[in-house]
Order: C-alpha cells, then structure tokens, then sequence
C-alpha cells in the first residue's frame, strides 16, 4: 500500500522494442514516463520543485503560484499543488489541446490562455509579466534547478540500475531540457562513456514538447556541455512514429516520443552494439482531439 499518490511518481518500466527496431547487437528500450500519476515525465520534476519551496519556505499555503507551460508540465503542477492544497494559475498557448486544459482545471488549477501566434514564448511573457506585480511565486521550470535535479535523484539513477549498468545511449527530447540534464549529470559520473543524445526539431516543424529555443528564451538550466549530440527530426517523422508505437509496440504516447524514438532509432541502426534507452514522455491520450492519431 501507498501513502499517498505521489508515492506513485517515478520509478517508471522500461520496454525492450520488438517491431519499430530490431538488431542484432543492439538494443533498444522504451522508459514509460506515461506511469506516473499525472501522465508524463513532468510529475517528477513538478514534484520536486513545489517540494522543495515548500521545505525551504520560499512558498507555503498562502502563496499564488503562476507558471506558463506548454501542458505536461502544467497537468503535473495542478495535480502535485493540488495535493498540498496550493493555489496555482497555468498560463498556455490557445492551441493547446482541450485534454490538457480540462485535465489541469479537474485538478483544480485556474488556466488562462494567451495567443496561439505568440507560442510558448508569450505565455512565458504573461506569467513573468503578472511575476512582477509581486503578487505570484513563479516556480520557473526553465531556471530551476529543482527541474534538472529531481533526474538527478529519479531518472538517472533509474536508468542506471534498470538496466544493470549496461546503459551505453540516452535519447530525451529537449524542451525545458530538464530531463537531459539531470539524467546526463548522473549518468556522466556513473560512466563518462555513456552518451547524451538530445533531440530537437527541425526548422520547419512543431512538435509540441520540443522546442529549438531562441536565445532569448533558452532555458537556463541547459548546459550545452552535457550532450554529446543533438540529433533533428522533423514532425512528419515524429506523427508517423507516434503512430507506429501505437499500433506495433502498444505504446500509446504524443508527438515529441515519437520525435525522440524516432531519433533513437536512427542513432541505433548506426551503432554496432549498445543499450539505447529513449524517454517515451507522457500517454497519447491528452492529444486525441488533435489530428495526431487521426
């Protein structure tokens, strides 16, 4: 028995791939972030961040908290908020699927929508905006190091022992890039050897999750030195292999897993041998009023 739900963030399966890849030598594994309680990858990181203000009492019962988020993440702080009994406002893009949105107000959390033309980077605009009134706590996914560290004490760690120290690749997809760094930092002390492989989207795509961040915007937690490699996909790679997930691994899961598979296995059918381990980042279900699975 469990304590609490939030016992349940992390510690998620890994599963071998048998029909998107296949080579002698080689392997291939998918790490299920979609098992957390809230869906995704971003439970971990949302926990540790409203955890840790908590505990140094940056922020407590009476505080607003305001955060912009492109989904997951802001799915993953309603819920943990919610469960502290902390009020908190979710500032994303208009495009942002209807799932998402209905997901993050069921949880209790108030959303507030800016302009699809201004992506991200606006709502990331707004919230720092509304910040400065000195009204709100803004947690800051992209500068805080309670992002990337919350990999370091989880994923990484996970992707070590998983895999009976055999790891020689990891794949993340990179959007607040908080998952990388912390994954990589743990890996690179456990085995120098290991590499990092980042996965960005091409100039002329969109693949929500992923981002290719202009300079202004780039997250501050991103330590360029601590990925070896930077691979692009494109999003009609991206949909084609969420689909084939889907219907030949049974692995049900949005647009930036497929980028990140997709990538990973293009890095495999390069190698001779090794353990590749992609991050499958949250479930498919959130993006079925879009034309993903359509």
């Amino acid at each position: 028995m469990n304590d609490s739900i939030l016992d349940l963030v992390g510690n998620t399966p890994l599963v071998k791939a048998k029909r998107v890849f296949q080579k002698e030598g080689v392997e291939l594994y998918f790490k299920l972030e979609g098992q957390n309680p809230g869906g995704s990858v971003k439970d971990r990181a949302a926990y540790n961040m409203i955890k840790s203000a908590l505990d140094r009492g940056d922020i407590d019962k009476n505080t607003k908290l305001i955060e912009a988020t492109s989904g997951n993440t802001g799915i993953a702080l309603a819920m943990i908020a919610g469960i502290f009994g902390l009020n908190i406002e979710l500032v994303m893009p208009e495009n942002s699927t209807v799932e998402r949105v209905q997901t993050m107000r069921a949880y209790g959390a108030k959303v507030i929508l800016t302009s699809a033309d201004d992506g991200i980077e606006g709502s990331r605009d707004f919230a720092e905006e509304k910040m400065n009134t000195g009204e709100y706590f803004m947690l800051n996914q992209f500068a805080n190091d309670d992002n990337w560290q919350a990999h370091y004490k989880t994923t990484g760690p996970e992707l070590w022992f998983d895999t009976n120290k055999r790891i020689t690749h990891f794949v993340s997809s990179m959007g607040t890039t908080g998952t990388i760094m912390g994954s990589s930092t743990y890996l690179k002390e456990k085995n120098p050897e290991i590499q990092i492989v980042g996965v960005q989207p091409t100039d002329d795509s969109r693949i929500p999750g992923i981002r290719k961040w202009p300079e202004a915007y780039l997250p501050k937690i991103f330590n360029p030195k601590k990925v070896d490699r930077v691979l692009e996909v494109s999003e009609k790679e991206a949909i084609e292999m969420s689909r084939r997930l889907a219907e030949e691994e049974g692995i049900f899961a949005g647009m930036s897993s497929g980028g990140a598979a997709t990538a990973a296995i293009r890095l495999c059918n390069e190698l001779e041998s090794g353990l590749v381990v992609s991050i499958i980042c949250d479930r498919g279900d959130r993006y079925l009023s879009s034309e993903l699975f359509e």
